[in-house]
């Protein structure tokens, strides 16, 4: 991975983090590699972060505690009702944009964060915005995230041009097509829900940051993140057993990105998949 340009803000977005052993790895090992990576400013998606299903407001808080700056979330954002008042009330985590406007929540925030130089120290000021998105294709009817996207950008580019998407969707083209449709208008958009890191990171034509799937931080000796076993069952025998974390070979996936502050274009783009060791004793008791 190349230095951080000067003047340049990076910005790292994790991949869903699935249940005990993703959280975990998180608490453990971000301090860390915010210093080790130079980064400026933390996204995660946690709506998987309960037990695989949801997420509940000591969890958030926990996340934010260890550094992550935003939280966005997806399909399973209202799955833990305790978190409802909090999605109203905390500004740094994310329901999807398209629900209706009534559920509780926000679509996208916009947060202050200080841009590090080379030497570690804190410089300029400077603001990020985050937009969560969730997609239509094989999940369920929203409105429409691409109609719902251009207002809400032209509102945010009056305080900041760095405007980080996470879009979060079962298909590919969807995620395509949305990183195509933002070209230009967006510095990153990212994608997540299939918990699977693609290898096609890229800068888009008109200085987009695009990768179809940030990947997932939790267990990766398991089915997204689940116990295998039940998993298969589930598949093979049609048996609607309720699945369970894995705890085996915990990895942290994401993407790190740096951006042109002044003009929000991204400069570039880079996988991170970062094994992980977890300290002391773990359980699936989610």
């Amino acid at each position: 991975m190349s230095p951080k340009p000067d003047g340049a803000m990076r910005v790292l977005f994790l991949g869903d983090i699935c249940a005990e052993p993703g959280r975990k790895a998180i608490e453990q090992e971000l301090p860390g590699l915010r210093r080790q990576l130079d980064v400026d400013f933390v996204i995660a998606n946690g709506e998987n972060a309960a037990g695989g299903y949801g997420i509940t407001p000591a969890i958030a808080d926990a996340l934010l505690k260890a550094g992550v700056g935003c939280i966005t979330t997806g399909d399973h954002a209202y799955d833990r009702k305790e978190v409802w008042e909090y999605l109203g009330t905390e500004p740094r985590i994310l329901r999807p944009l398209n629900f209706p406007p009534q559920a509780p929540g926000r679509g996208f925030g916009i947060h202050d964060c200080r841009l590090t130089s080379a030497e570690g120290t804190e410089g300029t000021k400077a603001k990020v915005a985050v937009v969560s998105l969730q997609g239509r294709v094989f999940m369920k009817p929203l409105d429409c995230p691409f109609r719902r996207t251009l207002p809400v950008l032209d509102e945010i580019r009056r305080e900041t041009q760095v405007v980080f998407v996470d879009i979060h969707a079962e298909a590919t083209a969807e995620k395509q097509a949305m990183g195509w449709f933002l070209d230009g208008r967006a510095s990153a958009v990212l994608g997540s829900h299939t918990h699977v890191l693609t290898a096609d990171e890229a800068i888009l034509a008109g200085g987009t940051a695009y990768i179809t799937d940030a990947g997932m931080c939790g267990s990766f000796d398991s089915v997204l993140g689940m116990g295998k076993d039940l998993a298969l069952r589930r598949m093979i025998e049609m048996v609607p057993v309720r699945l369970h974390p894995a705890t085996g070979d915990v990895r942290i996936n994401g993407v790190w990105v740096d951006v042109e502050p002044a003009s929000g274009r991204a400069l570039a783009i880079g996988r991170l998949s970062h094994p992980v060791a977890l300290a002391g004793n773990q359980t699936v008791a989610d």
